[in-house]
């Protein structure tokens, strides 16, 4: 059996996210899980966060309707720090739209209203739904936090994601495939399952356009994303199997790995958005000088 490549989770612009940057399609989203009827697409703003130097700060989804932003991420595995993460691309969208707004101006810049939600869709057995809150990481805990940020996290398997997947056909059709992958994992080597997957999504009518028009981009992202869970799958697997440490510490291997290469990424980042923030600002200082002087 060939050695299959070593994948990031993080390091890609997965199916889902393809799906989403239709703006048909996260208008069904929206729709399904606000109980709303909007059919126009242009009514849609997509502000997902570029890939840009780190791929840690980018969502899978951000969309604008109706004067609501709303933040959609998919996870294969449970995340209890996605509010902290969605805290992170919240303040990053937000500061683009708000770019060229004086937020030291007297009056009040108006922002959409923030929502997020999260698809669940991994093999641990989890509720149909559930809340993931920023306040349950603090050191200090409170009744009454002053910064809260709420994540609903939708479980999006068909055997607990019934009702949102009969009420999205996007969604529905979006776990066809990752089970007709998961499928023809127990008999095939990765790059085969979801070339099968996505024949076989094309031959039943399951997003055939798609399938066909992305199938080389679907292919390597998807790889690397379901490389990554297997991997890790079987090193807790192998953990419980052999009681020993050996197994975790693959699987720990694993994601430290991919941690470590996410903060380098990071710190190149934040030193470029430091010295951009740092000349916003001298600007701004200088613009509300020259009002002052002009008054």
């Amino acid at each position: 059996m060939k050695e299959k490549k070593e994948g990031n989770r993080e390091y890609r612009s997965d199916v889902f996210s393809m799906l989403m940057a239709d703006k048909k399609n996260a208008l069904q989203v929206y729709n399904a899980l606000n109980g709303t009827q909007y059919d126009d697409p242009e009514l849609v703003e997509i502000h997902t966060m570029d890939k840009g130097v780190s791929l840690s700060i980018r969502n899978d989804s951000a969309i604008v309707v109706d004067s609501s932003l709303s933040l959609y991420e998919h996870q294969s595995t449970v995340c209890p720090n996605m509010p902290l993460r969605s805290l992170f691309y919240v303040s990053n969208i937000l500061r683009r739209m708000t770019k060229d707004e004086d937020i030291f101006g007297s009056g009040r810049i108006p922002i959409p209203l923030p929502k997020f939600a999260v698809f669940y869709n991994g093999t641990k057995d989890m509720p149909c739904e559930w809340e993931e809150r920023l306040s349950d990481a603090f050191l200090k805990k409170t009744d009454k936090p002053e910064l809260e940020l709420v994540c609903k996290v939708y479980n999006i398997n068909q055997d607990k994601g019934k009702k949102l997947l009969d009420s999205c056909s996007i969604l529905h059709d979006y776990m066809m495939f990752v089970d007709y992958v998961r499928l023809y994992l127990q008999e095939k080597e990765l790059k085969d399952a979801i070339n099968a997957a996505i024949d076989r999504c094309i031959q039943e009518e399951i997003q055939p356009d798609f399938f066909k028009e992305n199938r080389e981009e679907i292919l390597r992202m998807a790889e690397l994303d379901f490389t990554f869970e297997r991997r890790l799958e079987l090193g807790v697997k192998s953990a419980l199997k052999q009681g020993k440490e050996e197994g975790w510490a693959e699987a720990s291997e694993i994601i430290n790995k991919k941690d470590e290469q996410l903060k380098e990424m990071d710190v190149q980042l934040n030193e470029k958005e430091y010295l951009l923030n740092e000349k916003d600002e001298e600007i701004k200082r200088l613009k509300a000088q020259l009002e002052c002087m002009t008054v």
